[in-house]
């Protein structure tokens, strides 16, 4: 070992005293159970929901009370103390409005503070001391500790608990150490957060999901395709900004772009209003009532999607064009209109166009902007990449992203690995070589990254490769042969809008397919999984989300209400314990309002996708990996610096 690594060592451990300690205290960790790892996927925006599941662990809170207070309280109380532990300030209120008298409730306090503690006790029996001091209330680490780690068989110590108790109260601190300890309980009953793509699109709060995942105490995301897309807006790639833009104003969500993040959006309604009508195909998806929006502000969007569409799809064209690797020669959509007879030629048929917006289209030219269209453009870029709060989550996106994601024996992905139809790795040429499987997401990912740290160049490859990932056939994120926007705007025969799954989404079903990606990515076949997210499982039609004999788990239930429809849930999430797996379903979240109210949960069914034989400890997981390192470099050290065998 690399003596001057070990002197390293010596100034932080400076004697042999500590040396021993510290790698009896790794030994003892390493030989703990691991921590509950919780998945989450395809959150698009619905904060509400997302919140309320990470806030019961999906289930994981209430499992821990039933388990704890099953002999003691009704399933009525439980599930009140559920919600206490889910929405402390709020059901707080609720209940103290509820007492008569302050004797009645200091009672109630001193019986829920007592309660509190044995559940924080229970969920943190396979943590160490000191990670459960970090979890706690810093105002109330010295207090929690005595009544959390009290002994007291001969009673000395029955007064000096009690008053502990009855000063908190007195004080007027019970609620704050109550609401505390509720925080407490959801970090301990969920060691690690991992979100399986799309944090973005259709619902109206991406911005509060990503506020909450950098308060969170440990978290990594693998990118979806509509996270990229804000990466890419943000990047400087000028048709991602356009993406984003007009799915925003699809979806009745301009406000992201406007309130949320602080893009002027002025510009582009004025050149809207110059060009733009009415259009029925552009009308967008409300999120409100019509009365509640009104008219005039609904033509605004309609106006606004259209223009922002129509930069969109001149922006494609030069991309196409210039990058041949893209093989995308075909999507040279605006060449193919026939101006004369409103027609398309696409794939040697002729269509007609309809609900056409076509205003600011030169026929000889319709991939090139109109002057007041690259102004508009140059000063929504420069609003998107001088926007202090997307700043701050686009860069802890690339902080705590990847497209993929090997995490302690499974394989996380939000879309797919391209297959060709046999099952073998789709492969796409860059500059001259050749990638397919891992290597081409890991070529796509430095790419990205490239392009992230050099906002200021617009059109390179790596910008270009952005929006790729976004619509490409060979992207690991869309998944597809051809997206067909253009045709869904502008051709009423549905045929032509139908776009092609890559074989991997009927291949994934079988066990071989899932272990030759696993073996792929240096991943042990036997017990590793793949869990995946972006296509929504539509559970209402006998999908089953559990696939391969449990090699594949999709976790995309439909968190979006846009699909719930669809799908029939509300959106699957996993537990992955020292026990093994659980996938859970869930019903559909009304409102906080109405959990506080019944108290009743949105958890359906939980299933079991894999149970572990033998309960698997710290040593097993990637943190084990890196702990098992620190503690041989301890041996070592001990060995060099103090001659101890």
């Amino acid at each position: 070992m690399d003596t001057k690594y070990l002197d390293l060592l010596t100034e932080k451990y400076t004697s042999e005293e500590k040396v021993v300690t510290e790698i009896i205290n790794l030994d003892a960790i390493l030989n703990l159970p691991k921590g509950t790892e919780h998945f989450v996927s395809d959150l698009h925006g619905e904060f509400h929901a997302f919140q309320h599941v990470l806030r019961n662990g999906s289930g994981n809170v209430k499992e821990k009370i039933k388990e704890l207070f099953h002999e003691e309280l009704s399933k009525k109380e439980m599930d009140e103390f559920a919600t206490l532990v889910y929405y402390p300030e709020e059901k707080l209120q609720l209940v103290i409005n509820t007492f008569e008298n302050d004797q009645l409730l200091y009672k109630w306090y001193a019986n829920t503070i007592e309660k509190m503690i044995r559940l924080v006790s229970y969920a943190s029996s396979k943590y160490t001391r000191s990670k459960v001091r970090k979890e706690l209330p810093k105002q109330f680490v010295y207090i929690i500790e005595e009544l959390l780690y009290k002994k007291d068989e001969l009673d000395n110590k029955k007064d000096y608990y009690s008053k502990i108790l009855q000063r908190i109260i007195s004080l007027g601190q019970a609620s704050k150490l109550i609401t505390g300890l509720a925080y407490t309980i959801q970090r301990l009953v969920v060691d690690h957060l991992h979100v399986v793509g799309d944090i973005y699109d259709r619902g109206q709060h991406p911005d509060k999901i990503m506020e909450t995942l950098m308060d969170y105490h440990s978290v990594d995301i693998q990118w979806g395709n509509h996270d990229v897309l804000w990466i890419g807006a943000y990047a400087g790639s000028k048709v991602c900004l356009a993406n984003i833009i007009r799915i925003c104003a699809r979806y009745d969500n301009l406000d992201i772009i406007e309130d949320a993040y602080g893009i002027n959006l002025r510009p582009l309604l004025n050149l809207a209003e110059k060009y733009y009508d009415d259009n029925t195909a552009f009308r967008p998806k409300l999120n409100a009532k019509r009365e509640e929006i009104g008219e005039e502000n609904i033509l605004q969007i309609t106006k606004i999607h259209q223009a922002i569409s129509m930069i969109q799809f001149k922006l494609e064209q030069p991309i196409i064009k210039r990058r041949p690797d893209f093989k995308m020669e075909h999507r040279l959509i605006l060449d193919k209109i026939d101006f004369d007879s409103n027609t398309i030629l696409l794939h040697g048929n002729t269509y007609q166009l309809e609900n056409t917006c076509f205003a600011t289209l030169d026929r000889n030219d319709p991939a090139k902007l109109l002057p007041e269209e690259e102004q508009v453009l140059e000063k929504l870029l420069f609003s998107i990449q001088h926007s202090e709060k997307l700043a701050r989550h686009m860069t802890f996106l690339m902080k705590k992203g990847n497209l993929y994601l090997k995490y302690n024996g499974n394989l996380l992905i939000h879309g797919c690995i391209p297959l060709n139809q046999d099952g073998s790795m789709k492969t796409m040429e860059l500059n001259g070589k050749s990638y397919s499987g891992k290597k081409l997401l890991d070529v796509f990912e430095q790419y990205l990254r490239k392009s992230f740290s050099h906002p200021e160049i617009t059109d390179d490859l790596a910008t270009d490769m952005i929006w790729y990932l976004w619509t490409g056939e060979n992207s690991s994120l869309f998944g597809k042969k051809d997206m067909t926007t253009f045709e869904r705007y502008f051709i009423k025969d549905k045929a032509v809008h139908k776009e092609q799954k890559n074989p991997y989404y009927k291949l994934r079903e079988e066990e071989e397919t899932c272990r030759s990606i696993l073996q792929e990515f240096d991943m042990n076949p036997d017990h590793g999984h793949i869990i995946n997210g972006h296509t929504p499982v539509e559970e209402i039609n006998g999908e089953n989300p559990i696939k391969a004999n449990g090699k594949m788990i999709v976790i995309d239930g439909g968190f979006s209400k846009a699909y719930q429809s669809k799908t029939g849930i509300a959106g699957y999430t996993l537990l992955y314990n020292s026990y093994g797996m659980q996938l859970v379903a869930h019903k559909r979240f009304i409102s906080k309002e109405d959990v506080l109210q019944t108290g009743t949960d949105v958890l359906s069914v939980k299933r079991v996708v894999d149970r572990e034989l033998q309960r698997k400890r710290v040593m097993e997981t990637n943190i084990g990996e890196k702990l098992l390192e620190q503690r041989d470099d301890l041996q070592h050290l001990l060995e060099y610096k103090y001659k101890v065998r």
